[in-house]
């Protein structure tokens, strides 16, 4: 006797986490294709400001288009919003931030994002003393090649050296320390409640710095003597910039972080593409090998730590079955 199909209970909230993981990789994408664009607005500004007011307005921009959805959107805000963890987050954030702006501009997008993709390296020393995480001797050495491919992007001790290239390291280790950060608050906080108070506090702080530097003797405000299309553009580039932190922030909320490592690499497609379109750039042969290390070796850390979350989430049924 042939018995009739029935459907499995654990079908339906398999496929529901199967839609929701593939709505996460769709979402970093997404983000990823539009983080490259925010980078050229930000470097097409640096030819009618300095850097460091690019950060500010930037920062600006974006806090008031967080802090707008913020009010629309209570009902998705949970936990405190104004405490001083998201104070260090928003200090890395400037850091980071300042740190990316400065190096493009004086470099081509693609070079500095190569070299900026040595943070999950850099997130990989970090993890042992300030997480606790064990960390492998395969996943060190990984770090280790990874920071010869850094090497060889920056060249220093060569002819086309530029201390400059520090920057992206800046900008890579605030970002590492940001993760760090971000990884204990995003059990009691919502996405967005991170992000619009990281936000606030980061401009507050760059604020803070460029108003000590005017004091010091430095520039006043570029902007308000700047072409019009700048005042088009600072606008769209905090537009930008608060909504591809938001997906990436709701893609880790749907999706398992070993799962969307791979998709974060389309970003340095993309700024190739713009800088040679946009600014008729191209990294040199150098440049390409060492962004092909660093990119490799990031690639087998998330393949070595996804092979070790699967051995503690094997550890975990186990135990559960005893």
């Amino acid at each position: 006797m042939i018995r009739p199909r029935t459907k499995s209970p654990v079908a339906p909230p398999r496929r529901a986490a199967q839609g929701a993981a593939g709505t996460g990789i769709l979402m970093m994408a997404i983000a990823m294709a539009l983080l490259p664009v925010g980078d050229t607005l930000a470097k097409l500004l640096t030819q009618a400001m300095p850097p460091g007011e690019v950060v500010l307005w930037r920062f600006g921009f974006q806090g008031a288009i967080l802090a707008g959805l913020a009010m629309l959107l209570r009902h998705r805000l949970r936990g405190p919003m104004f405490s001083p963890v998201l104070v260090l987050s928003g200090l890395c954030s400037v850091v980071t931030m300042t740190g990316l702006v400065g190096a493009f501009a004086v470099m081509p997008i693609a070079t500095a994002i190569a070299i900026f993709f040595v943070e999950p390296l850099i997130l990989v020393v970090l993890a042992a003393p300030l997480l606790g995480e064990k960390v492998g001797p395969r996943r060190y050495a990984a770090v280790g090649v990874g920071f010869l491919g850094a090497l060889v992007v920056i060249r220093p001790g060569f002819d086309g050296f530029t201390p400059a290239a520090l920057l992206p390291l800046a900008a890579a280790t605030g970002y590492a320390l940001n993760a760090v950060i971000l990884r204990g608050v995003s059990g009691t906080r919502s996405a967005l409640t991170i992000q619009t108070g990281a936000t606030l506090y980061a401009g507050a702080i760059a604020l803070l710095v460029f108003g000590a530097v005017r004091l010091m003797g430095g520039p006043g405000f570029a902007a308000l003597s700047a072409p019009g299309w700048v005042w088009g553009v600072l606008p769209l580039a905090g537009l930008l910039s608060a909504g591809t932190f938001l997906l990436i922030a709701e893609a880790f909320r749907r999706s398992e972080a070993g799962l969307l490592a791979p998709f974060q690499y389309l970003e340095i497609v993309g700024a190739v593409i713009l800088g040679y379109f946009v600014f008729n750039e191209l990294p040199d042969a150098p440049t390409m090998l060492g962004t092909a290390i660093i990119l490799g070796s990031g690639a087998y850390v998330v393949h070595r730590e996804r092979v070790a979350g699967q051995g503690a989430q094997g550890g975990e049924d186990l135990a559960s079955q005893g």
